[in-house]
């Protein structure tokens, strides 16, 4: 299991005073960031109102950094709340994905597809 809490310094690629930004480790596709709460934060329901406020900034930081490296046509930003959703590690991050065209076969749906036979409507 990933303890965030033990990520190397190096891994770190920005960082503010209440999140932190890495590469994936087990990347959907290239250019996989996670934003992290510095804060020991079970999920997204569990931030602070400035954590909730201040979020949306490290999402536009983290789409900048994989702009700097990739061309992406979309990205999908996630974050799984409780064992129900798929969370499998209980410390805040948002997965920012960013998607390419051909990826795969009928991206419609996008994040419906946690559940596949609602992904299309």
């Amino acid at each position: 299991m990933i303890d965030f809490n033990q990520i190397p310094k190096e891994r770190i690629i920005f960082k503010n005073e209440l999140f932190f930004i890495i590469k994936d480790q087990f990347p959907v596709s290239p250019g996989h960031l996670l934003i992290i709460s510095k804060g020991i934060k079970k999920d997204f329901f569990e931030l602070s109102l400035e954590e909730k406020e201040k979020l949306p900034k490290m999402i536009d930081k983290a789409k900048q950094l994989i702009k700097q490296e990739y061309n992406p046509d979309g990205y999908n930003i996630g974050m799984n709340c409780g064992d129900s959703a798929g969370q499998t590690i209980f410390h805040f991050h948002c997965h920012i994905i960013p998607r390419y065209k051909g990826d795969m076969d009928n991206p419609r749906g996008g994040v419906r597809g946690v559940i596949p036979s609602k992904r299309k409507y």
